[in-house]
């Protein structure tokens, strides 16, 4: 039994849980069991289960064993037969449509008996819905959308789940013994926020079709296309790798060709004739029919006459253009942040007190942390009355005491709500008090574009406002952005110096980074956000980054590779 399955087996007993309404700290238990066996990224559970070795790894108790032991000693596991036969078919499928609860599933099963997603459509299309007590027309337009949207989403995961998946199976390739080296390409190199499946370029120094069809014998495949050196593995878990071997003097040419985007390569095989360069499938021949050996990329775009340029950046967005000109920007690096600012506590919904927070900042080498708890509005997320705030501002003071030497500061922030008028959470006073205000929506989402418009510009005149949280208000792969004329948001907020936040929770990454790039032009500074509830989460500033570099972002434009001095004069240059 493979790990890969395994955790898959996991992940369908936890959603069963959920539907049941069962404790979501069971349900959690099973999720992050699956995470634990899917970064083993190992084909045979047995020895581990047997030896003890598995039982102490994190994450994993003994219910979740016994699941294991099930799978490895019977090949099923009876634990999710037994959900699976009181559960109707399709309804957990059902209970994954965006905006329809659990509670609304049972009620459309048990008064029309809907049990899948397609009769749930027809169902919203001729009027069966609005028979249902509480449901109306308007109801069943959101759900046939949510239905468009997640079948849209179904075949893609976030970037952050695929890379990690991503890296074992590259482990996986690596440790072939006829595999010299291997690398990820495709949209997990480019970095692109949700990803539909995984790309593998090996280059081999045996024959390349043979060590391709030896991995489509892998366990826990559905199955396997392709009888040649390129092949499409389709995991249980719905996951796809699409690996390329080849050899070792055409790994370049194959790398390049696998990492996109398809814009990107038709301005690069454009580039390679104007050199009198022909590209014949993995291989580089020049105007008398030779090969040219591309063993790495470079030799790929020095063939073309252009400078190698960092896989993010290949979008057909004019960066070949710029490398032609010799004008590639300096690209923004995770060692260029010197912190963050938008961060919860305890105070708030964070998992983490002031003091924790800190010293895992201070453990990643800044210089600052930003302390950002919600404001008393966000009753939703334990927002902090105005009393108890200053208590926090206390807390922070006397922490800054205690500090030796002048090397690191936490800042006293705010995430303000924008109210429904556009006033920002809390009086002046309290607002002078702070270091800096992150404002943001939480609310009224289904405000109309002017309406919302007025209400951020409105918000964006109040000169305590810094930054601009999360500014559309997406999560990817559950919920759109709302409306906005995101153009005068940017002109006003380059006027006046707010800063649109880049927001890296894996979950929203909002701004878009295609977006980002119009906001650049305008001149807008950013501000990298972790919204870190947690130690661990203050890690996400590293996807923050990968975003801002896809948008061709320097570390001058960004708010929080400034030193201190550097963040409070930017957010005091409001207030004179």
């Amino acid at each position: 039994m493979d790990s890969r399955t395994a955790a898959h087996v996991l992940a369908r007993i936890a959603d069963h849980l959920d539907l049941r309404g069962e404790n979501p700290f069971k349900v959690k238990a099973y999720r992050g069991a699956a995470r634990a066996l899917l970064a083993l990224a190992t084909h045979d559970l047995g020895p581990l289960l047997r030896s003890g070795e598995l039982a102490r790894l994190r994450g994993l108790g003994p219910a979740t064993i016994a699941v294991v032991r099930d799978l490895v000693e019977q090949g099923e596991s009876r634990y999710l037969e037994e959900l699976r036969a009181d559960t109707p078919e399709g309804l957990l499928d059902l209970a994954q449509v965006p905006g329809l609860s659990r509670q609304k599933a049972e009620l459309l099963h048990r008064e029309l008996g809907i049990a899948s997603v397609d009769e749930l459509e027809e169902a919203a299309r001729d009027g069966r819905l609005t028979k249902v007590k509480g449901l109306g027309p308007k109801t069943a337009q959101k759900i046939l959308k949510s239905i468009e949207f997640m079948r849209t989403a179904r075949p893609l995961r976030l970037y952050v789940h695929a890379v990690g998946e991503g890296e074992a199976l590259l482990a996986a390739v690596r440790a072939h013994p006829d595999v010299v080296r291997a690398e990820l390409a495709g949209s997990l190199r480019r970095n692109v926020e949700v990803v539909g499946d995984v790309d593998i370029v090996a280059a081999c120094r045996a024959d390349p079709g043979a060590v391709a069809q030896s991995f489509a014998r892998l366990p826990g495949l559905r199955a396997a296309e392709g009888d040649g050196p390129s092949v499409r593995l389709r995991f249980m878990d719905g996951l796809s790798l699409d690996l390329h071997c080849v050899t070792e003097p055409a790994f370049g040419v194959a790398l390049a060709r696998a990492t996109g985007s398809s814009a990107h390569l038709e301005q690069l095989d454009a580039a390679l004739l104007r050199a009198k360069v022909t590209r014949d499938g993995d291989a580089l021949r020049d105007a008398r029919a030779r090969v040219i050996p591309t063993p790495h990329e470079d030799a790929v775009y020095a063939a073309a006459g252009i400078a190698w340029m960092p896989p993010e950046l290949r979008e057909g967005l004019g960066e070949m253009e710029a490398a032609v000109a010799g004008a590639l920007p300096a690209l923004i690096t995770a060692n260029d942040i010197r912190g963050a600012l938008h961060c919860h506590t305890t105070w708030s919904d964070g998992k983490h007190s002031v003091a924790e927070m800190a010293e895992a900042a201070r453990a990643l080498g800044w210089s600052y942390l930003g302390i950002s708890d919600h404001s008393q509005a966000a009753f939703y997320a334990s927002g902090v009355a105005r009393e108890a705030m200053l208590e926090q501002h206390d807390e922070i003071d006397a922490l800054n005491a205690s500090f030796p030497g002048p090397g690191f500061r936490v800042l006293k922030g705010v995430e303000a709500d924008i109210l429904a008028d556009g006033r920002l959470d809390y009086d002046e006073a309290l607002l002078d008090r702070f270091d800096f205000v992150i404002a943001s929506i939480h609310s009224r989402f289904r405000m109309d574009g002017d309406a919302m418009t007025l209400r951020v510009l409105r918000a964006m005149d109040d000169p305590h406002m810094t930054i601009l949280a999360h500014p559309t208000g997406r999560l990817l792969l559950s919920r759109e952005p709302y409306a906005l004329d995101l153009d005068a948001v940017f002109e006003k907020a380059a006027a006046l110096g707010i800063a649109m936040e880049i927001n890296a929770d894996p979950h929203r990454l909002d701004l878009d980074w295609r977006i980002v790039h119009r906001a650049r032009a305008r001149g807008v500074t950013f501000a990298i956000g972790p919204d870190a509830h947690s130690r661990r989460s203050l890690e996400w500033t590293r996807l923050g980054v990968a975003m801002a570099r896809k948008a061709w972002l320097s570390p001058g434009d960004v708010l929080n590779t400034r030193e201190t001095d550097g963040v409070l004069a930017f957010a005091r240059s409001r207030r004179s």
